[in-house]
């Protein structure tokens, strides 16, 4: 029995002091590391989807494809303080291209890009009719008095509301590729009285010698 407690304690001894088993040590270097937080950038203010492309496959044998993308489309207070005033800020990027192999010869095209606003409704006129008027009476002590009166009257017409398209762009070519970018670009339009609607657009046209084809690319609608 004393041979067995002198084994057990020589074996505690031989055991480094401070020394932690192996399952408890630290992981190993890296596996922390390998972690990396993932975050989602904010989308700019007033960011949009942009819509499908627009696509045209020419009797000659040529594919036009214009896109947008990186939309971004801000109501800002107009500069005039007006309130049938209506002002975005305006950003995006528009690319049209010319593929496949056309039996014709292209010299080029032209890309323009811009915005259209619509309004529902339109003020029109607005006419403003003055009038005066004198009430005569009796005081107090029975002497007549007058009183008098200013008015003013106002009428707004109305009417049905327009489209506005505003270009921003438009950039001629040579080859087979264009691209518009637009940043910080304010457009306003004036005399609406109703909800405003805003969308993107870009035309591309591809020319040859005898041919013109064209082809629009419309972004989301948004309302305001």
């Amino acid at each position: 029995m004393l041979n067995r407690f002198a084994t057990a304690a020589a074996i505690c001894i031989a055991l480094p002091i401070g020394v932690a088993p192996l399952a408890l040590a630290e992981p190993p270097a890296g596996d922390d590391a390998a972690v990396v937080p993932v975050t989602n950038p904010l989308p700019p203010e007033g960011a949009v989807p942009s819509a499908a492309p627009g696509i045209l496959d020419t009797p000659d044998g040529w594919h036009l494809e214009v896109v947008g993308s990186n939309e971004t489309q801000l109501p800002v207070a107009p500069l005039t303080t007006a309130i049938s005033s209506r002002e975005y800020l305006i950003a995006g990027t528009f690319t049209g291209k010319i593929t496949g192999g056309g039996k014709t010869k292209l010299t080029g095209g032209t890309l323009e890009a811009g915005e259209q606003i619509g309004c529902g409704i339109i003020s029109d006129e607005v006419e403003i009719n003055p009038g005066a008027s004198i009430t005569p009476g009796l005081g107090a002590l029975g002497a007549p008095t007058l009183s008098a009166g200013i008015s003013l009257q106002g009428k707004i017409y109305l009417k049905p509301g327009t489209v506005t398209t505003v270009a921003l762009d438009k950039k001629s070519f040579k080859g087979t590729t264009a691209r518009v970018t637009i940043t910080g670009v304010r457009v306003k339009t004036d005399q609406c009285a109703g909800q405003s609607f805003i969308r993107s657009y870009a035309t591309l046209t591809s020319s040859t010698d005898n041919t013109d084809d064209v082809i629009t690319y419309v972004g989301v609608t948004k309302a305001v």
